[in-house]
């Protein structure tokens, strides 16, 4: 156990966010290839190659941005090949474990998308119902037992 301890990577072996940024890097070569390949099949249709190139652009971008991360961050527990579980341990977050109120930010959504497609007084209500849920959700445990 103390041969792995003491064979910890540092940053000139391992980069962190390495597998996110060749992921998006991928992406954007795939997107790349497939819209010159159907600017070719489709005889220049533009829509679909602008959209092509657009999300090649947009992987790019995203790419770029986890790269440049990257360089900043310091080495988590997952970017080391010889990492155990017990290293990344711990409390992640903090879950509600009964809350109603992401039911009713489904709701809200719901008459969103309802009214898009019957009348857009309907959206007005659901954007209003989001309001309230939103509020709701963000100030969960401000009040009541749960009080800070």
């Amino acid at each position: 156990m103390t041969d792995t301890a003491d064979a910890r990577v540092t940053r000139r072996h391992a980069a962190p966010l390495r597998p996110e940024f060749l992921l998006f890097g991928f992406l954007m070569v795939f997107f790349a290839i497939v819209g010159t390949v159907y600017l070719v099949v489709a005889a220049a249709e533009p829509v679909g190659t602008t959209v092509f190139y657009m999300l090649a652009g947009l992987a790019g971008i995203i790419a770029g941005y986890l790269w440049v991360l990257s360089r900043r961050i310091e080495l988590r527990p997952e970017d080391d090949p010889l990492g155990e579980i017990s290293v990344r341990t711990g409390e992640i977050g903090v879950f509600s474990p009964h809350s109603w109120w992401p039911l009713v930010l489904g709701v809200a959504a719901a008459l969103l998308f309802l009214g898009a497609a019957i009348s857009w007084w309907i959206s007005g209500i659901g954007a209003a119902i989001g309001l309230i849920g939103l509020v709701g959700q963000v100030f969960e445990f401000s009040r009541g037992q749960h009080a800070h």
